[in-house]
């Protein structure tokens, strides 16, 4: 009798190739897709005054002053980062939800274990991304230099540890995010897709809604994370932004020039970005295993 296969989750013969390239494909997708976004949330959450323009204005601002592909710098960093990082961001996730939870019970409602499944994960794929964020980052903030040179000048200037300063605030922001995210999923394609058939409008409607809602609740540690990797960047004037070189110097920077309002900034970007991103990343990922497991 031939083994029925759900694509739910990818059979256990399935080559980690398999898994690798659906997350890349994923990842790519994600990040692209609404990169400028992403990069006004940077520059607003980077700024040291106030910013009462509405997005749209300052989208046009920012296009009409330095370019209409002013918000796409860094695209490139994203590009080379996201799709290794997300490879394995997404086998160390189906891994671990192999190991915690038993084949017969795979599709079956197990948000704790998928959640752990989640944290496990980007715990994994931040260590690779972090140094391609932080180069992401500091080009997003009006920067004319290469990929390369922004490389170079982070590590000839302020070492490599630069690329590392954010890591323990990514982990602390992106664990529960995670965490949430898969759970959120997970929960909500059980309850709209309980049959679990191959449906791309509930895994964007879930995927979106599990975005905006991590989005949303981790902006404070966004925030103090954007701080903390944009702060050797010539373009951050301001001294003690300069100086916060740690979770607390970058909290009491924030607060110190913005208050506990300084903690929300970004979160209208941060969430328009997230949702439809995340929805893409799920959506893109379960095509991408739809096909692999249909095409093996």
């Amino acid at each position: 009798m031939e083994e029925e296969i759900d694509y739910e989750a990818l059979p256990a013969c399935a080559p980690l190739h398999h898994q690798l390239m659906a997350g890349a494909f994923a990842g790519i997708m994600e990040h692209c897709v609404l990169f400028p976004v992403d990069a006004l949330k940077t520059r607003i959450q980077s700024a040291s005054g106030s910013n009462s323009v509405g997005l749209i204005k300052q989208i046009s601002k920012i296009a009409t002053a330095e370019g209409s592909f002013a918000l796409w710098k860094g695209v490139q960093s994203v590009i080379l980062g996201a799709g290794p990082a997300h490879a394995v961001y997404f086998a160390t996730y189906e891994f671990s939800k192999s190991k915690l939870i038993e084949r017969e019970d795979i599709n079956t409602h197990q948000p704790l274990k998928t959640a752990v499944s989640g944290m496990a994960a980007t715990t994994v794929a931040d260590a690779l991304m972090n140094p391609f964020d932080v180069i992401k980052q500091r080009m997003q903030l009006n920067t004319k230099e290469s990929v390369w040179h922004v490389t170079k000048n982070i590590y000839k200037n302020e070492g490599f540890a630069a690329f590392y300063y954010s890591y323990p605030t990514t982990l602390v922001m992106n664990i529960p995010f995670a965490a949430f995210n898969f759970a959120i999923y997970e929960s909500a394609t059980k309850f709209l897709n309980p049959t679990n058939d191959y449906n791309p409008f509930v895994h964007c409607i879930s995927g979106g809604l599990s975005g905006a809602t991590c989005a949303a609740i981790t902006t404070p540690l966004d925030c103090i994370k954007t701080v903390l990797q944009v702060r050797g960047s010539e373009t951050v004037s301001n001294e003690v932004l300069k100086q916060a070189n740690t979770f607390k110097r970058a909290a009491e920077a924030i607060y110190q020039i913005h208050g506990w309002k300084g903690f929300w900034r970004g979160l209208k970007p941060r969430v328009i970005a997230n949702m439809p991103a995340t929805a893409i990343s799920w959506t893109a990922y379960e095509c991408a295993k739809h096909f692999l497991v249909n095409s093996a």
